[in-house]
């Protein structure tokens, strides 16, 4: 496994729609595992392929340590509730906001064994889903943001 260079923010890669998955390979693999060794070390707890300079459907997410959820081709199928929580991103250090959020989302994947699977989360797991997914459509949480935080 590799730490992989985090993208910040002003890198055009991050504007950029990301491309489906359409065959699980070794390389897929490798990504996936990759991106999870570079979010822990970053401390975060969602890592999208584009902030890794990769434009795939692809994203990796830990709220509760020792439980990663590998999303290959997510897709948000069901969405409920509100929630107006703070959040960051690795690609944008030292910045946090409020965002804006649904407090229940649904999304199905496809995991590194090319099953198809729904995941369904609440509070940081609803907000980290959407978070990362957006990413994989060129959007950043200050897209969202309702109020931005100062230290």
């Amino acid at each position: 496994m590799a730490k992989l260079k985090i993208v910040k923010m002003g890198d055009d890669t991050l504007r950029k729609v990301c491309r489906p998955v359409d065959k699980i390979t070794p390389r897929i693999l490798t990504l996936l595992d990759d991106m999870v060794e570079t979010m822990r070390d970053a401390n975060g707890c969602g890592l999208a392929a584009p902030q890794v300079g990769i434009l795939r459907r692809i994203a990796v997410i830990e709220v509760e340590e020792g439980e990663v959820i590998e999303l290959i081709n997510p897709k948000i199928i069901a969405f409920a509730g509100e929630q107006q929580e703070q959040e960051g991103c690795l690609s944008i250090p030292g910045r946090w906001g409020i965002t804006k959020r649904p407090a229940h989302v649904t999304v199905r994947a496809t995991n590194r064994h090319g099953e198809e699977f729904e995941v369904t989360g609440s509070e940081l797991l609803a907000r980290a889903l959407c978070h990362e997914l957006d990413h994989l459509d060129g959007k950043l949480f200050v897209d969202c943001m309702i109020e931005e935080l100062k230290d």
